[in-house]
């Protein structure tokens, strides 16, 4: 008995993401056993807009880039899900095709868990439906958060301000200045707002000479928040 509790201890301070924090101790020791971690590389697809569902996935290490395309082509990126995440839940409720394209951004470590045996996890343990309806809320949040950001900027540079305000919250905060990891080219940036990658260099440029940003190798700082959402909104 104490190993297992033990166990089930080591399970959830092992686990990062919301909604396995609101998981009871065994929800989260049921889940865990459904999951068998595998190792892929970076640019690979997991599933693809308009694929029957067939399972959901979660990100153990790594991260997995989101995606919409339009009827011609054209890839619109929706955000980045990262450690802890699951994606595909929405999809794997309802039995809608998936709405979106996920491929690793990196090297990734995720687990794969069929649809049918996730529903007989939520049969066994309805408990878990709360944490399920959070978090559909947290991500309709976020994608309101990405429409937001879309839809209510009238320029690409304001687009782009935005962006980087919004991932700067997830990122390391030193008083006034905020560090975050920038690892995606000017194309792929420019994939989050719909603008080309000669917007986003011309824009970073403009944003590093008014001192409002620094880039180092793969590392932003923000050295100017507040004036920096000004831009966004002017």
């Amino acid at each position: 008995m104490e190993s297992m509790r033990e166990g089930v201890c080591s399970s959830q301070a092992r686990r990062a993401g919301e909604f396995f924090s609101k998981l009871t101790a065994s929800s989260l020791e049921d889940f865990s056993a459904m999951e068998y971690p595998r190792s892929y590389a970076a640019n690979v697809v997991l599933f693809r807009e308009r694929d029957p569902v067939s399972a959901l996935f979660v990100i153990h290490e790594g991260a997995v880039r989101l995606s919409i395309n339009s009827i011609h082509g054209r890839r619109l990126s929706l955000r980045i899900a990262k450690k802890g995440e699951i994606i595909g839940l929405s999809s794997s409720l309802s039995g809608a095709p998936y709405d979106m394209t996920a491929e690793t951004q990196n090297s990734s470590k995720i687990a794969i868990i069929d649809r049918r045996e996730f529903q007989q996890f939520l049969t066994r343990h309805p408990d878990a439906y709360l944490a399920v309806s959070e978090e559909l809320g947290r991500q309709m949040a976020i994608a309101c958060s990405q429409l937001r950001t879309l839809g209510l900027s009238s320029s690409a540079p304001q687009k782009l301000a935005r962006l980087l305000l919004e991932w700067s919250d997830n990122g390391q905060a030193m008083q006034s200045e905020s560090r975050l990891h920038l690892s995606l080219t000017h194309e792929e940036i420019g994939s989050f707002i719909g603008s080309s990658r000669e917007t986003v260099t011309r824009t970073l440029t403009n944003l590093k000479n008014r001192r409002l940003v620094a880039l180092r190798g793969c590392t932003m700082t923000i050295l100017n928040r507040a004036a920096l959402e000004n831009y966004a909104h002017t």
